[in-house]
């Protein structure tokens, strides 16, 4: 048994005793936790109990973009040791599935997924995780920075699947956690700007604060407007929609270019319309982004060689003691908020 942060049921947290696997098998690392980020997912599942399919039916620990270090190795692991700083990959798949061995592990249908129904998450002390999924970060990354991996590894698969080529325009439609990472993995990647929208000032602010990226006020003004003004009329050679939000699928395609690209990271909470026609005249290519895979070890390393600063985007932390205050805040929605994290 060990204290955890556990979604009882719907607006219902408790820090409370649960009993959790405490011993490292084969192949496996304990690992005390030291810092959490209260993702979307998280807020949605404390709010409206299911996302899509996977509905909490049970008492469910929560958190899945976590950070630690390791303090037990199992039989067999020989590239982590104890002491080791590391960030944790949260899907677990079916290793001899068929999507596992086309190196697409994040779309096997057996992934076990921390903090999605009926997996417990990591907001708990101490997990016991698989070594393969658990990678070292060097001491110049701090466990909140540690813990930013994981949403920083979405925006890499989506920069990824962009296939962003040295000095291209992109546009990323929403400056939440999601869109900042995206916008961030893609000046990383060689853009030469980010065109960003959202409706918030507030979290528009904070993107201007980075070098390359132009913040667009959408209830200002028009994002297509904007985009052909940066770009000579010509459009961006990528746009990532990172909002989920259905209005954001209106006039799309024309923020794209002639054979541009359109990567959709952002899930909207039911079915939207496309103009399917607005993609055929420019023959855009459209790429969809599910989580991440094979992007961990880059991400790490991208972090620790100081190109890319997060600790703008850290906006609160609490201790793990106040998890169920820390909830609330985040579910607050706070303009100004980009990230509320849980330290142990």
């Amino acid at each position: 048994m060990m204290k955890a942060t556990v979604l009882e049921e719907i607006r219902r947290i408790q820090l409370r005793d649960i009993d959790v696997p405490t011993e490292a098998g084969p192949g496996e690392v304990k690992i005390a936790m030291k810092a959490v980020g209260i993702c979307g997912s998280d807020l949605h599942f404390y709010l409206h109990g299911h996302i899509g399919p996977f509905w909490v039916k049970e008492p469910m620990i929560l958190g899945h973009e976590g950070a630690g270090q390791i303090v037990a190795v199992g039989e067999g692991v020989t590239n982590l040791k104890v002491g080791d700083r590391v960030a944790m990959e949260p899907g677990i798949p079916d290793w001899t599935s068929r999507a596992a061995q086309l190196g697409l592990y994040n779309l096997d249908p057996a992934v076990r997924f921390w903090a999605t129904p009926p997996v417990h998450g990591c907001l708990v002390p101490e997990i016991v995780h698989p070594a393969n999924l658990t990678f070292q970060i060097p001491d110049s990354v701090s466990f909140q920075e540690g813990a930013f991996v994981e949403p920083l590894a979405v925006g890499m698969q989506a920069v990824n699947k962009a296939h962003i080529l040295p000095g291209q325009t992109a546009v990323v439609l929403g400056a939440g956690t999601i869109g900042m990472m995206v916008a961030l993995a893609a000046l990383a990647a060689g853009v030469s700007r980010v065109i960003m929208t959202d409706v918030q000032k507030e979290k528009l602010a904070i993107a201007g604060g980075y070098d390359g990226i132009v913040p667009v006020n959408v209830s200002e003004v028009k994002a297509a407007d904007r985009v052909k003004e940066l770009t000579g009329g010509w459009g961006a050679d990528v746009v990532f929609e990172a909002s989920g939000s259905p209005h954001a699928f209106k006039g799309i395609f024309d923020l794209v270019c002639p054979g541009g690209c359109v990567v959709l990271v952002g899930m909207p909470p039911a079915e939207v319309a496309l103009d399917v026609v607005g993609a055929q005249i420019k023959e855009a290519r459209i790429e969809t982004v599910f989580r991440y895979a094979n992007v961990y070890p880059r991400t790490i390393a991208l972090l620790g060689s100081g190109k890319i600063d997060l600790k703008p985007l850290i906006s609160r932390t609490f201790p793990f003691e106040q998890s169920v205050e820390a909830f609330e805040f985040a579910a607050q929605g706070s303009p100004e908020v980009v990230k509320t994290q849980i330290v142990f």
